[in-house]
């Protein structure tokens, strides 16, 4: 079979969910045995979200193979199990940067260097995955992200009308738009998805498929009124319900016949429908999931898509645990010595999270120490295991000027990400130092240490166990600073001992404290590995630590 293409675009507003509708679709598809990726092109300049501001973009999830991308990615790999790689992540800065090297080069021979044909032709060049021919695929899913009608969206849309012309039958465009309800009239209203659609039809692209997203249910008859404007069948036409997970939605759009209506426009028979047995599994497991743990979320970004991935992961673990686990976001520059144990109270357990800077990190020690000192099962990620070092430094070893060299270096430059190359610290005790061949990096944007490494487990370590008792894992990093091996002797001798390393580097890469109940920080994200299907060990582990020391409290 000839590879399909599925384009989601979406209309009216932004954060309808067009990442969720792609994965379903994604796990549908999978569902009835095809080979399936997702992959997203955004529109903004920036060559990838490395360098952009959590608060303007949510988290920078981060490919196996070190690209910093957008957050859907991570929920196509959770929905599906996909590992997603750079292809699978494309803005129109790495666009025009690719056509501009290539004019530099002269490979243009001069010509003039248009929108029409060589940026199109680019990003035909990337949904089609010419790079990328390494393995046969059934179904490409290819999310725009923003919203029909904005300029920068035009060569995307270009590119798309172009290649549903070339591609005939094998390609289908599914548009998502939003639906509201009206409470003074308590009507409704189906005209902003009429324009949209017009919208669409003017950039020469007639969607085939229209998800309307919804906070309440739409009878046939208003699906009939969109399905008679926009020239879609009504079969066609599924609603997207506020529903109480994600993780329902494609059980909703396997209800309502979206895998079915893509297959039979492509011309595929569409036989009968798949049972997606573990899924639902999944749900019923995570319905009946009712009693409730709290972790605390200890950090600087006061919204929830900054730490989605880990958000996400506390809630596979607490569903394969039996347990609804409730994630609190603790500001970290409000915690205080005198404040902590107010702040943290009735928290079955810590995460202190990852990110960049100065800020907030006195307040991340206070609560690693606090989880230390009362025995609260506690996880460090990156950043956050740093912190679990340097605390432990100043308050166990008494180095009280213990800290990390992205702070001591400049200590007046408010971006940690610029702060790199090597320069004079106030501090004597570097616990945490910059790795030796970040030393010399200049520019920002993708140039930590990123990517899946491999770390050797030490044997009968807390962490070794969570692993099923495996030597060696796997994990993506994200992170320029690093444990400081002159140091290890004298934290091990004290009690956090340092039990996973790379083996290639010697770098440390994971710490605990065997004589607390949990207390571990992993230099890498865990997060980023852990799926619906399959949640990820350290997060199991932990949680199962959270609700045993509730239990004994």
């Amino acid at each position: 079979m000839d590879t399909k293409y599925i384009f989601v675009t979406g209309g009216v507003v932004s954060s309808l969910g067009k990442g969720i509708i792609s994965a379903s679709i994604g796990k549908l598809l999978q569902a009835r045995g095809y080979k399936i990726t997702i992959q997203k092109f955004d529109p903004y300049i920036n060559i990838d979200p490395g360098t952009l501001n959590p608060y303007e973009h949510g988290e920078c999830y981060v490919t196996a193979d070190g690209m910093e991308t957008d957050l859907d990615l991570g929920h196509y790999e959770r929905f599906t199990g996909i590992h997603t790689t750079r292809h699978n992540s494309i803005t129109t800065g790495r666009i025009y940067k690719t056509v501009i090297d290539r004019e530099r080069r002269g490979d243009y021979l001069g010509k003039t260097i248009q929108v029409v044909p060589h940026i199109t032709d680019e990003i035909k060049r990337c949904m089609l995955r010419e790079e990328d021919k390494e393995e046969q695929l059934d179904f490409v899913i290819t999310e725009v992200g923003g919203t029909i009608g904005d300029i920068e969206s035009a060569p995307f849309m270009e590119a798309i009308r172009q290649l549903r012309w070339q591609l005939g039958r094998d390609a289908v465009c599914v548009h998502l738009t939003y639906v509201p309800y009206l409470k003074a009239a308590n009507e409704l209203k189906t005209k902003p998805t009429q324009h949209s659609v017009k919208e669409l039809q003017g950039m020469g692209i007639q969607p085939d498929i229209l998800v309307l997203r919804t906070e309440r249910h739409l009878d046939d008859s208003l699906r009939q009124k969109v399905a008679s404007f926009c020239n879609v069948d009504l079969e066609c036409v599924v609603q997207s319900e506020d529903l109480p997970s994600i993780y329902e939605v494609p059980v909703s759009m396997q209800r309502q016949g979206l895998d079915a209506a893509i297959m039979r426009k492509i011309g595929i028979p569409v036989g009968e429908t798949p049972a997606m047995q573990p899924w639902c599994d999944f749900l019923e497991r995570r319905k009946r999931a009712t009693k409730e743990i709290k972790v605390a979320l200890v950090g600087k970004y006061d919204l929830q898509d900054a730490y989605k991935s880990i958000i996400e992961s506390l809630a596979h673990a607490g569903t394969y645990n039996d347990r609804k686990v409730k994630a609190v976001f603790v500001n970290s520059e409000g915690i205080t010595h005198e404040n902590v144990g107010e702040l943290l109270s009735g928290m079955s357990g810590i995460v202190i999270c990852p990110g960049f800077g100065q800020r907030g990190i006195e307040g991340k020690m206070i609560a690693a120490e606090h989880g230390r000192t009362h025995d609260i099962p506690t996880f460090g990620i990156c950043l956050g295991m740093q912190m679990m070092v340097i605390e432990f430094a100043r308050n166990v070893l008494g180095y009280k000027d213990a800290n990390s060299m992205e702070f001591a270096m400049n200590a007046d430059l408010k971006s940690s990400d610029s702060q790199v190359g090597a320069c004079k610290s106030p501090t004597t005790h570097p616990v945490i130092d910059l790795m030796e061949e970040q030393k010399s990096i200049t520019q920002m944007g993708g140039t930590m240490r990123l990517g899946l490494y491999e770390c050797e487990l030490v044997k009968g370590s807390r962490t070794y166990e969570a692993y099923g008792e495996k030597s060696f894992i796997k994990e993506r990093h994200r992170h320029r600073y690093e444990f400081n091996n002159q140091y290890k002797d004298e934290f091990e001798s004290h009690g956090m001992k340092c039990v996973g390393f790379n083996p290639a580097a010697n770098l440390v890469e994971i710490v605990e404290i065997p004589d607390n109940l949990w207390y571990v920080g992993t230099q890498f994200h865990p997060e980023y590995s852990s799926t619906v299907l399959h949640p990820h060990p350290l997060f199991i582990s932990f949680i199962k630590a959270c609700i045993y020391g509730a239990t004994e409290a």
